[in-house]
């Protein structure tokens, strides 16, 4: 019976803590009115102040995406026709520009939030637009010398915009696996 009587006393007691629990989550989980001046976490003046951060975030991983997984093979000579490892290292080139056009674009939202950093970036908008199908054309083994490079010379124009914005941005390699979510 002493074993048994235990076993009641640490279920109940389990019962009595969750139902405890339970009860200050509710009580807690109350509305609040707020007032009209309140900024809230997403309200464009919280956007701003994060804007140069998260626009180097973005941008670095970008840079680091590309550089991993389409510049440094390319160089390499990977993606020619006949070397070993070339499907693969296509298929990631083409995942890896994927990401990187994702992140400039949302580096270039990012930007809209300070107005210098809007300023430097506004003439690379179209270099960004143009990487779009790159991604494809580098997937399929068509991408050139010149495709290749394009990337490369946008990483490197969000980078000096950055800069000059006071926002330097240094690449960070994503996982492969943050490059296969894409985001």
């Amino acid at each position: 019976m002493n074993r048994r009587s235990r076993r009641v006393r640490t279920a109940l007691a389990a019962l009595l803590a969750c139902c405890l629990l339970l009860g200050g989550a509710v009580a807690c989980g109350g509305k609040k009115e707020k007032s009209g001046g309140e900024a809230t976490p997403t309200s464009s003046t919280e956007k701003q102040k994060f804007a140069k951060t998260r626009f180097v975030t973005n941008a670095g991983l970008a840079a680091g995406a590309t550089y991993q997984w389409i510049i440094k093979p390319f160089k390499q000579g990977t993606f020619k026709k006949g070397e070993k490892g070339r499907t693969t290292a296509l298929v990631k080139a083409g995942l890896a520009g994927t990401f990187a056009y994702n992140r400039l674009k949302a580096a270039t939202e990012n930007a809209k939030g300070d107005p210098t950093l809007s300023k430097a970036l506004a003439p690379l908008t179209a270099g960004i637009d143009s990487l779009k199908n790159l991604s494809t054309k580098i997937r399929k083994g068509d991408a050139t010398d010149a495709d290749v490079n394009s990337f490369g010379d946008v990483i490197n124009g969000v980078k000096d915009a950055g800069k000059s914005a006071g926002a330097e941005v240094k690449d960070k390699v994503p996982s492969y696996s943050e490059v296969q979510k894409g985001s």
